[in-house]
């Protein structure tokens, strides 16, 4: 592309000084000055001192465009065959330093997808081994009848599998989300209701927990445009994390109230120990948790995720040994 590039301007300048000589010739003959010894002297000369210069300017316009096309495309080669750590100077005419703008961005934006690829395979793995392990071992100590096959001893397997397809639906619902995939079962969904049958379900924990789950959602508050299970799911998490860093005596509130714009904000509030500040900006990120934390480091990820999808969005607040607070913006459903 450079060297075609040169050329065309090599032969545009050629061609604007033939068109500058001859009318300059024209002009001279008019005059009566062509013709002269004196003037084919200078006229020479000129040529001569003008040709060379044409010459050099041509060679340096063409090396000034071939360097930095050799560039791009050895730049492009090396991305090929996996090294996403390549950049190249931006230099060059207009054209060819966007293309170099758009080739540091797009292998950036690669590694940084590299990046993110190895630490998720390393995560999973690493989620992966605990169950694995309780299940072999369980497994391992009945078959060899260091553990007779009873309930009490089957207990651990059924709770590490429970766990492996808990982090095989995580795995999925958030590979469904990169892909734009996540499909909603949306409609009109009752606050009230959802939120009371969430809060049902953690009661007996909460109790042996000794947490209290309160439930606030203002009267006026509109149905939302939503797909209820994977809301439920959402509420289930938050309230999940909040009743697992909420220490006795806490409580756990769950609140709603509709909000300018014909949309519904949900709360999830605790009293318990907090985020720390370092961790606080990366909690929606996957895998990310807390040294405390017992989960995947995939909840919180999903509940963007979901939220999102919705069309809303998901925010949180936390000081340490205060408590969290998670807000959730949802649409509104249209009026009857």
């Amino acid at each position: 592309m450079a060297r075609r590039f040169g050329c065309f301007l090599a032969a545009m300048l050629l061609l604007l000084g033939t068109m500058g000589t001859a009318l300059v010739w024209l002009v001279l003959s008019a005059l009566g000055v062509v013709g002269s010894t004196s003037f084919a002297r200078s006229a020479s000369g000129a040529a001569l001192l003008l040709g060379v210069v044409a010459i050099l300017g041509i060679f340096r316009l063409l090396r000034r465009l071939a360097v930095p096309g050799e560039r791009l495309v050895e730049a492009a080669r090396r991305i090929e065959r996996g090294d996403y750590s390549t950049r190249v100077p931006v230099r060059g005419p207009g054209e060819m330093r966007a293309v170099a703008r758009a080739i540091n961005s797009m292998s950036a934006r690669l590694e940084a997808d590299e990046v993110r690829r190895r630490s998720v395979l390393a995560e999973v793995a690493h989620e992966l081994r605990t169950p694995l392990s309780i299940i072999r071992g369980q497994a391992e100590a009945v078959a060899d009848g260091v553990y007779p096959a009873e309930p009490e001893q089957m207990q651990p397997i059924l709770a590490a599998t429970a766990a492996l397809e808990k982090l095989v639906d995580d795995l999925r619902t958030v590979a469904l989300a990169d892909a734009g995939g996540l499909r909603l079962e949306r409609e009109p969904v009752a606050v009230a209701v959802l939120v009371h049958a969430v809060l049902d379900g953690f009661r007996p924990a909460a109790a042996a927990a000794g947490v209290a789950l309160v439930q606030d959602v203002a009267g006026d508050t509109p149905a939302l445009d939503a797909d209820p299970a994977r809301l439920s799911s959402v509420l289930a998490n938050l309230v999940s994390n909040a009743l697992r860093h909420t220490a006795p005596g806490g409580t756990v509130r769950v609140s709603a109230r509709a909000v300018a714009g014909g949309g519904v904000e949900m709360v999830v509030a605790d009293d318990g120990e907090g985020i720390p500040a370092d961790l606080l900006p990366r909690v929606f990120d996957r895998f990310v948790k807390g040294a405390s934390s017992s989960g995947s480091g995939l909840g919180l990820a999903i509940v963007r995720d979901v939220v999102e999808a919705h069309g809303g969005s998901a925010g949180i607040t936390s000081e340490p040994g205060r408590g969290t607070t998670v807000r959730l913006l949802l649409p509104a459903a249209a009026a009857a």
